[in-house]
């Protein structure tokens, strides 16, 4: 089992899951994190320290669209070992409905 970043981060990329996690398995795109799932060892500190409430366990239904995005986003982005500044706009987006069209497949520009 692995958590899995859902729709809620796209945008917002608070970061905050990144420096709590003990295994680095976090990988960066332009606008939203992934979880590699064959690097999470299921501790679950991330997801109480996300802000936007994007992070799930892969069995939660809410996770089910986004586990294989995941995996397929953790393989091409770079991995990110340190929290680094959230979007400006960041808390404008936070609880912002229907962001799955806005998620960029480019990396993150590290």
């Amino acid at each position: 089992m692995a958590y899995v970043v859902t729709e809620n981060c796209i945008r917002c990329t608070y970061m905050d899951c990144v420096s709590v996690c003990p295994v680095d398995c976090f990988y960066a795109g332009e606008n939203m994190l992934v979880i590699h799932p064959d690097e999470c060892i299921d501790c679950g500190v991330c997801e109480p320290e996300c802000p936007a409430a994007a992070i799930f366990p892969d069995s939660d239904p809410r996770a089910a669209d986004w586990a294989a995005l995941n995996g397929q986003y953790a393989a091409q982005w770079p991995n990110i070992t340190q929290k680094g500044a959230p979007p400006d706009d960041a808390d404008a987006w936070k609880d912002a409905a229907g962001k799955r069209a806005l998620l960029s497949a480019a990396p993150a520009a590290i």
